[in-house]
């Protein structure tokens, strides 16, 4: 059997793995390159090169000079200044967005989405709005900026890497920003104009309490003298239960613990703050002898609308003692009872969502173990804009899931780091540095400059910036590893020889003869336009960076074919690969805001089509005029 055939058999259950997303794209793509090498397409001794390869260190440098523009504070001050931005849809919209599409130009997309994000949120929830009016034009926001230059995402990256290899020179950092630049705009000015009207209105899932419904289950248990629960520790209620049901504290002698950090027994009189359904609290009562809590009578409604209202307007004098008494005892007992009353603030309840690369995904509260190892408990699961109402060990993560959870505040940062989920609720838990601010800017601003003056190589200035960067505390060594995102790198590492054997094999000559073929009586824009559109198509069901790799060989191969330069087919691959409007797989940044907005999966072609039509229309004229034949 032909190389070339080999080849294609490899890509095309790689792509159907990819597209049934069954197993993560990091492990499909590591399994295509060991799969290669087994088949004699990649040779055993260069099977791992693609791990050393520039593109892929710049795009790990890259990742922790983001993280470092975190932790230094420079985006919490732009952040601060996007809240001010007020109660006009269109402003939050034009700042918001067009933040994100300048940050996404000098940082990784992804980051860049990930720290507006809360902002976003925020923005929608002290307005009494839904986030699903922002979300999706901030994810694609991010997308669109990615475009402008080299660092904004990783196909630009891999096309330049891609250049050097076929020309002997890679693309600069700035050579992407003419075209990229224009179609941002453009795109922007779109999405701020007329294309928020096409995302889905999604009401009442701005806030906490209207995503999760945390008052509605949150019941306060009384431990009698009867409990079985007596003596037992919370780790025992849970292992009795077999079921992991969280209690937010537990209130003794009008003291309250939180629940992640109360490791003693339980005593008669204790009460636990649970949050449970109806099913949670059968289970609660017959297992564990626990009863409600004491509820709140007639005479305290009363007291308390009488307090609220000022009393009903009457004479007092013509009441009489007995009512005032009466009145007098009603507010005793109100105060009494609001005395032993407890409600969750201060808690540290904050939401979080899964990103595409947390460790979390399929897996389940057990396995991960939450509570003993991350000291979290898990109160609720959303997913597409909704609680999850299955029980809670039963539950698999997924990317895009929005979690409801309670643990220490000087805990949850680096809990929420670990696990791969981004703080919603809570911005403060971002530990920001303020005094290196300047320090951060500057030395990604000497690594940019040493890579437009051709001092050093962008995989050198930017990983010398990220390395300088730890050396002088912007980012703690333990972070910047946190930041490299590990999937990612195996993806690139493992599919660089992949698309390397594809050209090797004679195999993208074959699609690009096919094209050639069927486009040889039209004009070589209509061949641009089907590379485009082929490219994007591509982006949305795969992985962008393995879409560029696999794209690349036929770009370069068709160039060759119509006997001109490799510059426009290679940029119309950037562009296009970059352009994952269409679904929630295509991009992380979709797949982040799917649930925090309620969306989805149908709900992204809606705004993503129109605005691939428009990318497209504006990106070919521009890469003919910038990158003639």
């Amino acid at each position: 059997m032909a190389d070339s055939t080999l080849v294609f058999i490899v890509l095309g259950l790689t792509l159907a793995a990819f597209v049934w997303g069954r197993f993560r794209y990091d492990l499909v793509a590591l399994a295509a390159l060991l799969g290669s090498v087994m088949l004699g397409l990649v040779p055993g001794e260069e099977a791992f090169l693609g791990f050393g390869h520039p593109a892929v260190i710049t795009v790990a440098a890259v990742l922790v000079l983001s993280r470092g523009f975190e932790r230094s504070g420079v985006v919490d001050v732009i952040a601060d200044q996007v809240l001010r931005v007020g109660e006009r849809l269109f402003l939050q919209l034009l700042v918001l967005t067009g933040t994100v599409v300048v940050l996404s130009g000098i940082m990784n997309n992804v980051g860049a989405l990930a720290l507006l994000l809360p902002v976003a949120m925020r923005l929608a929830r002290e307005h009494d709005a839904s986030p699903s009016i922002l979300l999706m034009p901030l994810a694609f926001g991010s997308l669109l900026g990615g475009l402008t230059t080299l660092i904004g995402t990783p196909p630009n990256i891999i096309i330049a890497s891609y250049r050097g290899n076929l020309t002997g020179e890679n693309f600069g950092m700035f050579s992407f920003f003419p075209v990229g630049a224009t179609v941002a705009v453009v795109g922007l000015a779109f999405i701020v104009l007329l294309g928020w009207r096409l995302t889905p209105k999604r009401a009442g899932k701005a806030t906490t309490e209207a995503m999760f419904d945390t008052a509605s289950y949150t019941l306060e248990l009384a431990v009698g003298e009867d409990a079985k629960a007596v003596g037992w520790t919370l780790s025992d209620l849970q292992r009795e239960l077999e079921e992991t049901i969280p209690v937010l504290a537990v209130v003794r002698d009008d003291k309250r613990r939180a629940g992640h950090a109360f490791h003693g027994q339980l005593r008669e009189g204790d009460i636990l703050l649970v949050e449970a359904g109806p099913e949670e609290m059968k289970l609660l009562e017959d297992k564990a002898g626990l009863t409600l809590g004491t509820e709140p009578d007639e005479a305290d409604a009363e007291a308390t609308r009488e307090e609220a209202t000022g009393g009903d307007g009457e004479n007092e004098d013509g009441k009489g003692k007995k009512e005032k008494k009466e009145k007098k005892e009603k507010k005793e007992k109100k105060e009494k009872k609001e005395k032993k009353a407890f409600d969750t603030e201060g808690l540290q309840l904050v939401e979080a969502v899964v990103r595409n690369d947390s460790m979390m995904i399929n897996r389940t509260v057990i396995q991960l173990r939450l509570h003993n190892q991350f000291g979290l408990h898990l109160v609720a699961v959303a997913r597409d804009g909704g609680r999850l109402k299955q029980r809670l060990r039963d539950i698999r993560f997924r990317a895009g899931d929005v979690l409801l959870l309670q643990g220490g505040e000087s805990e949850l940062s680096e809990s929420l780091a670990t696990l791969g989920c981004l703080p919603l609720a809570k911005r403060d838990l971002n530990l920001g540095q303020p005094r290196l601010l300047l320090v951060s800017v500057a030395i990604f601003a000497a690594a940019i400059l040493a890579m437009v003056a051709g001092l050093l190589p962008a995989a050198v200035a930017l990983s010398t910036a990220a390395l300088t960067s730890l050396l002088v505390g912007v980012l703690p060594l333990r972070e910047a590893y946190q930041a490299i995102d590990g999937p990612v790198i195996v993806l690139l590492g493992a599919m660089i020889p992949v698309g390397q054997a594809l050209e090797t094999s004679g195999g993208a000559g074959l699609v690009a003869e096919g094209m050639l073929s069927l486009g040889s009586g039209w004009p070589v824009v209509v061949t641009l336009v089907g590379l485009f559109l082929l490219s994007m198509v591509l982006s949305n069901v795969i992985n962008n960076a393995a879409a560029a790799l696999l794209m690349a060989p036929i770009a370069a191969s068709l160039a060759s074919g119509f006997d001109a330069s490799a510059d426009p087919f290679l940029m119309v691959v950037a562009v296009s690969a970059s352009s994952a409007f269409l679904t929630p797989i295509g991009h992380q940044s979709n797949t982040l805001v799917m649930g925090p907005g309620g969306y989805r999966f149908g709900d992204y072609w809606k705004l993503g089509l129109p605005l691939s039509l428009v990318v497209l229309a504006v990106a070919i004229p521009m890469i003919l005029l910038v990158w003639p034949l």
